[in-house]
């Protein structure tokens, strides 16, 4: 089935090339995120692989008031301009509520609706409202096939600059379930699919501080199995010491070890890209 492609800076998202959507879970001091922004893209630039800088400013679900949320909307976006301004990369995060989606589009390239909200229909709307490309991830209650429904909330908004971003099933039980059939489902609304691995690993219910929040065996074989499924880009959350993370520290991949992981996908990638596997 055809695809829309969406541009980002000079990325073609749902082209035949894959793209990788990278950062530290949450901004943290500047100077490391600024050595991490710059070694992702020289990671990139080896793998020949197209990049979109992710961090945010904020992660407003955070399980315990005493868990680090971030630097704020104000501070977060300075970093996030300056990576931007500095490294010439296209810059994607979150955002959580509506009076946020303006001065965050002012920064950014991709405004990212979190799965917990995307039926929000005045936080999506406004998202839209900006013009900016939307990434919608795929909330962890509903069926893949209807997230056409918040997707149509942000056509009808005037806007068809669109991603969807599948991260797993839930169920209320704690553990994250990938089903490969929601590549298909999610391609089939007509926007290019992301999959967003590291999330899709995080134990539910457990501090993300815990190595036991996260279940990093089951990488490699989910994110194979999404290439392989023909998914458009990934989404990996990376940092230089992820023990010492201060959000998702049991499930963001090792920085340095982060070409070897993608690089398989790639051949992966380039094996099914010109069969018609949406």
């Amino acid at each position: 089935m055809s695809i829309k492609h969406v541009a980002i800076g000079n990325i073609d998202c749902g082209s035949n090339e894959l793209f990788l959507i990278a950062g530290p879970c949450v901004i943290e001091e500047e100077s490391m995120m600024l050595r991490t922004a710059e070694r992702l893209k020289s990671i990139a630039g080896t793998l020949g692989v197209p990049l979109i800088f992710k961090s945010s400013f904020s992660k407003d679900n955070r399980s315990s008031l005493e868990y680090y949320q971030g630097p704020g909307l104000d501070e977060g976006l300075k970093t996030l301009g300056r990576i931007k301004r500095e490294l010439e990369l296209p810059i994607l995060t979150d955002i959580h509520y509506p009076d946020q989606a303006a001065p965050a589009a002012e920064v950014v390239d991709v405004l990212q609706i979190p799965a917990y909200l995307c039926m929000q229909t005045e936080l999506v709307v406004a998202a839209a409202k900006t013009g900016k490309v939307v990434n919608l991830k795929h909330g962890q209650f509903i069926a893949p096939e209807n997230m056409s429904k918040p997707v149509r909330k942000i056509e009808s908004s005037g806007n068809d600059r669109i991603i969807v971003t599948e991260r797993g099933y839930t169920f209320g039980y704690n553990d994250l379930i990938v089903d490969p059939r929601s590549f298909m489902l999610l391609a089939q609304i007509g926007y290019p699919v992301v999959f967003d691995i590291t999330h899709a690993i995080r134990k539910y219910g457990i501090p993300s501080k815990d190595p036991r929040g996260g279940n990093r065996e089951f990488l490699s074989v989910l994110s194979r199995a999404g290439v392989a499924a023909g998914v458009d880009g990934i989404f990996i959350e990376a940092h230089p010491s992820p023990p010492d993370a201060l959000c998702d520290a049991a499930s963001q991949y090792y920085l340095e070890e982060l070409a070897d992981f993608v690089r398989p996908l790639l051949e992966i990638h380039d094996l099914v890209k010109n069969q018609a596997v949406h």
